[in-house]
This record gives C-alpha cells, structure tokens and sequence, in this order.
C-alpha cells in the first residue's frame, strides 16, 4: 500500500479526529479510504445513471447473441477489477 500525506484545515482534522475517536473508524487512513470509496461509488451510479438515461433516449436496435457475449464479458472484466481493488492487488489508471 503506498502513502500519501495531505495537510487539513484545523477544523476538518478536528472532524476527522471526532469520527476515529467516536470509534466509526479505526483510524484516519480508513476514515479517508471509506470517502474515497463513497465517491468511487458515487460517480460509478452517476455514469451509470447517464448510460441509462442515453439508452433511452436512444433509437430501439435488436441485440445479437455475440452482442450480449461482449456485454457479459465486460461486465466479468469490471467485477475482477472491482475485486482486485478491494484486495489491494488492482491498479487504476
């Protein structure tokens, strides 16, 4: 795991020391990890969300069979990934 240092306002380091303290989070590190991972989510629905709303907006087209292989395997691929970074074994560009 690789570190990273970040400077806060008093105001915000006080917060985040609050959280720990409250015992919601074992440390700040896993108090930041969890934001980081909340807005992953967060923009992982929105452009989901926005890939929806194109669709149906979109022009109705029929899928073939090699269509929905492509699909699946796709969504195979995020879901390794996706696990890969929970582990700790993934890397994104």
């Amino acid at each position: 795991m690789q570190s990273m240092n970040i400077s806060l306002p008093d105001p915000l380091k006080q917060f985040v020391d609050g959280q720990v303290a409250q015992g919601r989070y074992s440390s700040a590190s896993e108090y930041v990890r969890e934001l980081i991972r909340a807005d992953e989510r967060r923009k992982t629905e929105e452009q989901l969300e926005t890939k929806l709303l194109e669709g149906l907006n979109s022009v109705e087209s029929k899928l073939t069979p090699e269509d929905w292989s492509a699909i699946r395997r796709e969504a195979l691929a995020k879901i390794e990934a996706r696990k890969k970074r929970a582990n700790g074994t993934g890397h994104e560009a």
